[in-house]
C-alpha cells in the first residue's frame, strides 16, 4: 500500500501510545531531537529500550520515552547503527509498494543525465542520500552493480532486484558486496556475484560524456569506475581546453593514482599533449592503455608508470622536473576518526610536492574521498602544503560530486568527496 498523508488537523498534533506497537524502540532524551531533524541514523547509544521481539532486518518504530512517534526504520542488533530510518511520517506503510516506489524517485531523478546519449554510466540509487540506506545500484552500459551495505537491504534483496530487472532489462546484475568491514559490522558475509543474467565480461564498455571507458565491475575500486568524478573531470577537460587554445600551446600533465586513466582520456581530449599516468597497479594501468587506445589517442609506454605516487613526486622533483597541470584523486587516505591525523599528514605530502612541481600559472586538482576529513579541513591542509611550498595559488573551483551522487541535507555524512582546482604561482 502507498504512503498516506496524515489530515492536516491531525498532522500537528502528538502521536499517541495507540499509534506505537510493537515493537519499538525508546530513544534518549537527550538524542530525540537529532532524529526529530529527520537524521537516518540511530547509534546503539541513543537507544534506551527496545520493547517487543524484533529480528535483524525487522521494521521497529523509534519513539521518546512519553510515546511520541519520531521515526520507522529496519533494526540490527550487530551494528552500532541499531537503525536505519525509513520514514518519519507515523501513517507511512513501509511495504512493498513503498520500496518501489522510493527506488522509481531514484532512478528516474538521473534520467536527465542519461537522456543525450552522451553518457550511459551513473549512480542510479546513492543509499541514505537516496532515502534507501544501505543500498547502492550502479549502472554500466547493459549492466547493473548492486552493493548491499546494510542487513534490512540483504533481506529485501529480493524485491529489489526484481524491481531493477522490470524498470531497466539489463543484461545482466552484479553483486559487489564486498566491502569486507562494512559488512562485518552489519553481521553479514561478504556477498560477490551475479544475481541476475549473464555474467559481466572482464571489460565493460562505457560512455561518458562523449568519452569511451573499459570498467572491470568484478574486481575494479569501488564498482569498477569512479562515477563520482564524471562532473570533475569534464570541469577539467573545460580548463586544460582553454589552457592549451585546443593544441596551440603544448601541455603535459601528469596524473597521479590514475587508476584506470579516466582524467588521462579527459586531459588528451582537453588539448593536453601529454599525460603521465601513475598508479601501483599494472592491472590498472593496462586497462588505462587499452582506454586511451579506444578513444583514438597515441599510447606511449612511458606514460603509464607502475609506481608508488609519494616516490614518483619526490622523484620528480629532484629531476627538477615541471607540469602545467597535476590530478591529485587518491584513494580514501583516512577509513576512520581515529586515522584522520596521519590522512592529513598524506594529503600534505603530496599537495605540498605537486605545488613544488608545478610551472607558474600550472593547475592543480586535488582531491579527497575521505569522508571523516571535511571540506574546511581538507582545504586547511592543502593551504598548509602551499605556505611550506612557498607558492601562491587561487581556487578556481570547489569540487564535489555529481548529481547522481546527491548529498541528502539532513546526512552531512554523505558529503565525503570534496575537492579543489587552483591556478598555482
Amino acid at each position: 500500500m502507498k504512503a498516506h498523508s496524515m489530515p492536516a488537523a491531525a498532522s500537528n498534533s502528538r502521536v499517541t501510545t495507540q499509534i506505537i506497537q510493537e515493537p519499538y524502540a525508546i530513544v534518549h532524551p537527550d538524542k530525540a531531537r537529532m532524529f526529530q531533524r529527520h537524521h537516518p541514523w540511530v547509534f546503539a547509544g541513543a537507544i534506551e529500550s527496545v520493547r517487543g521481539r524484533v529480528t535483524d532486518g525487522d521494521l521497529i518504530t523509534l519513539c521518546t520515552s512519553d510515546r511520541e512517534f519520531l521515526a520507522r526504520g529496519f533494526w540490527n542488533r550487530h551494528s552500532q547503527i541499531r537503525v536505519r530510518a525509513l520514514t518519519w511520517e507515523p501513517q507511512t506503510v513501509i511495504d512493498d509498494q513503498w520500496w518501489i516506489d522510493r527506488i522509481d524517485r531514484a532512478i528516474g531523478a538521473r534520467a536527465s543525465i542519461l537522456a543525450d546519449g552522451q553518457t550511459d554510466a551513473c549512480r542510479l540509487i546513492a543509499s541514505e542520500n537516496d532515502g534507501l540506506p544501505g543500498l547502492t545500484v550502479d549502472r554500466y552500459g547493459d549492466w547493473l552493480v548492486l552493493q548491499a551495505g546494510a542487513v534490512g537491504i540483504e533481506t529485501r534483496k529480493e524485491l529489489i532486484v526484481k524491481a531493477l530487472i522490470e524498470r531497466l532489462h539489463p543484461r545482466g546484475i552484479f553483486e559487489r558486496s564486498d566491502d569486507s568491514e562494512m559488512r562485518h559490522k552489519e553481521g553479514l558475509p561478504i556477498a560477490v556475484g551475479v544475481l541476475y543474467g549473464e555474467p559481466p565480461p572482464a571489460l565493460i564498455p562505457i560512455t561518458e560524456n562523449g568519452l569511451h571507458f573499459l570498467v572491470d565491475i568484478v574486481h575494479g575500486h569501488k564498482t569498477g569506475f569512479y562515477l563520482d568524478q564524471r562532473e570533475t573531470r569534464a570541469l577539467y577537460r573545460r580548463w586544460l581546453t582553454a589552457e592549451s587554445d585546443h593544441g596551440k600551446r603544448p601541455l603535459t600533465v601528469l596524473n597521479c593514482f590514475s587508476y584506470t586513466g579516466g582524467f588521462a582520456a579527459y586531459g588528451l581530449s582537453g588539448g593536453a599533449t601529454r599525460v603521465i599516468n601513475i598508479d601501483s597497479s599494472e592491472e590498472a594501468l593496462d586497462i588505462a592503455r587499452q582506454t586511451m587506445a579506444l578513444n583514438g589517442f597515441k599510447v606511449e609506454e612511458d606514460d603509464f608508470r607502475e609506481e608508488d605516487v609519494f616516490r614518483a613526486l619526490r622523484r620528480f622533483r629532484d629531476l627538477g622536473q615541471q607540469f602545467d597541470a597535476i590530478v591529485l584523486d587518491p584513494p580514501k587516505f583516512a577509513q576512520t576518526q581515529a586515522q584522520v591525523d596521519g590522512a592529513c599528514r598524506g594529503y600534505k605530502d603530496i599537495n605540498w610536492l605537486a605545488f613544488r612541481l608545478l610551472r607558474p600559472g600550472g593547475l592543480l586538482l586535488t582531491c579527497s574521498c575521505s569522508g571523516a576529513i571535511d571540506t574546511d579541513l581538507f582545504q586547511k591542509v592543502v593551504f598548509g602544503a602551499l605556505v611550506d611550498a612557498k607558492r601562491e595559488a587561487q581556487i578556481l573551483a570547489r569540487l564535489g560530486p555529481g548529481p547522481d551522487h546527491p548529498i541528502a541535507l539532513t546526512f552531512p555524512e554523505g558529503a565525503y568527496l570534496k575537492g579543489l582546482l587552483c591556478r598555482v604561482w
